[in-house]
């Protein structure tokens, strides 16, 4: 047989609202939420990066390569042979410039393409 006013038989436990199960809800109507800290609040002066630089290098060779601003009307064979001295040229141009170019037809004015070094 269960006792009900021992918390430790099992039995006894309920989770019925104590009170004799009148039906009543507990009321948090009164309850205020809020946080505090003892951190004392920022007097410290903000960082100031207005004078911040970006940048970047690098180690790979870029002797004699140049770079080349399409015009309106251009093409890689025309790029070429005014650099190159050959129309034939424009896959060296194209290759150079995969990171940015898909079909070699399809350049656009104000794009800058790399522009290889001439090969001996």
């Amino acid at each position: 047989m269960s006792n009900p006013n021992n918390p430790s038989d099992p039995d006894s436990l309920s989770l019925a609202p104590s009170g004799g199960g009148s039906g009543k809800k507990a009321d948090f109507s009164n309850v205020q939420s809020g946080s505090s800290s003892t951190e004392t609040p920022a007097t410290r002066p903000k960082a100031d990066f207005s004078n911040v630089q970006g940048g970047s290098s690098s180690t790979e060779e870029t002797i004699g390569e140049q770079t080349y601003t399409v015009q309106k009307g251009d093409t890689l064979s025309h790029i070429a042979k005014q650099f190159y001295g050959k129309a034939n040229a424009w896959n060296r141009i194209f290759e150079a410039n995969r990171d940015q170019l898909d079909n070699p037809d399809l350049i656009q004015p104000g794009q800058v393409l790399k522009i290889p070094a001439q090969a001996d």
